[in-house]
């Protein structure tokens, strides 16, 4: 009973890890116009988000090694309810950029110590819930901005509203620290049997080297479609701006679906079927988007790359302990995350500049290479593990 009280506390926290992720961009096109910034500002604050994240999954083993799950995740969330309540007081870009990196680690610190502890101690239909859950604040957090917005553009109050869902969030998390010694598994793993690995030890795991890559170009995709998605039904398909706008939502409800069903069916399917499954679907939605000139199958497509796509990073990451062994699982765990937080902060702007010199059009063209290489590193990724997966 513990155990899955544990568990629901643990959703609790991701609904926190997705809350300030887009919360930034539904507020920017009102915050560059107060501060008389220039619209592409907000990549200095984005790109700084990404760095503490990456900084932070890179150190993730050792701080959970020293500190425990619980602590990391308790302290984690108040450093980003802090970010977010500072957001709310700025006074210019450079207090967005001063406080971007701390929302940054702070988001890292959690990405790397529950997904870890769920992949060690549960099974993989609640990783699967658990990035769904993901979902839920980061759909929920532009909502409520809108609200804001609408009452004379304040943003102030939307960044407010959400600082203080995110402190009662974190102190969910810091009253739950008691739960976390009470709570045993039938498993031996525990924190302290975790051999720490740098990074060096890990690249040099040709595996290891394969598996990072296929989470890499699946969150280039997802990264992708999230921030130029909109553009690419506005100028490739002829939609509207606002309507393009709207209907990029249908995205996330595939991402979110996606985990969804693959969490049901994980009961009954291999991780390793659900990965192969999720991967057919979004090569067909992909080519769907090549061969259609009608936008609302554009739109379709879309959809279900966001079906398809969004189960493969619960479910590689559940394979991390069982293709690695548990007591690795740390170590790469943490490394997977710095790199694919890498991807989702380079991939998009290396489409910026295609959609500048030769048009949004090209958004299909683009997203194919990505999944060619992601199915490249699939094939790679089977064959080493056959061989041998540490060496």
């Amino acid at each position: 009973m513990m155990a899955i009280l544990l568990l629901i506390i643990i959703y609790i926290s991701y609904i926190g890890l997705g809350i300030p992720d887009s919360l930034f961009g539904a507020a920017w096109p009102v915050i560059y116009r107060e501060f008389n910034l220039p619209v592409s500002a907000s990549s200095i604050v984005s790109m700084l988000i990404y760095a503490g994240t990456i900084i932070s999954s890179f150190m993730g083993a050792r701080m959970i090694a020293k500190l425990g799950t619980a602590k990391v995740g308790s302290l984690s969330t108040i450093l980003t309810a802090v970010a977010l309540f500072a957001f709310s007081k700025s006074t210019g870009l450079a207090t967005f950029c001063f406080w971007a990196i701390p929302l940054g680690i702070g988001a890292g610190a959690i990405d790397v110590a529950m997904n870890n502890y769920v992949a060690l101690h549960y099974n993989n239909m609640q990783m699967n819930f658990l990035h769904c859950f993901y979902g839920v604040g980061v759909s929920l957090s532009p909502y409520l901005m809108s609200f804001a917005l609408s009452d004379n553009s304040d943003w102030r109050r939307g960044y407010t509203t959400m600082f203080i869902l995110q402190a009662v969030i974190a102190l969910i998390m810091t009253l739950s620290i008691p739960l976390w010694r009470k709570v045993k598994f039938d498993d031996t793993t525990e924190e302290t049997t975790q051999k720490l690995l740098s990074v060096k030890q890990i690249v040099m795991m040709p595996a290891v080297r394969s598996h990072v890559e296929v989470m890499m170009f699946s969150c280039g995709i997802e990264s992708t479609c999230l921030i130029w998605g909109a553009t690419f039904l506005a100028d490739g398909k002829g939609f509207e701006p606002d309507r393009a706008a709207a209907l990029v939502t249908l995205y996330f409800v595939g991402v979110t679906l996606g985990r969804f069903a693959s969490g049901l069916l994980a009961s009954k399917l291999r991780p390793d079927i659900l990965i192969y499954g999720g991967q057919a679907i979004t090569g067909l939605a992909i080519i769907l988007m090549f061969i259609t000139a009608n936008p609302y199958f554009a739109v379709v497509g879309l959809f279900t790359v966001g079906f398809g796509n969004g189960s493969l990073f619960p479910n590689m990451t559940h394979l991390t302990p069982l293709n690695f062994g548990k007591e690795l699982s740390q170590s790469i765990i943490g490394f997977q995350m710095g790199m694919c937080y890498m991807a989702i902060m380079l991939v998009p702007p290396v489409f910026s500049l295609i959609a500048q010199f030769v048009g949004a059009k090209m958004f299909p063209v683009y997203m194919f290479i990505l999944y060619l290489s992601m199915m490249f590193s699939t094939g790679l990724l089977r064959k080493r593990l056959k061989h041998s997966p540490t060496c």
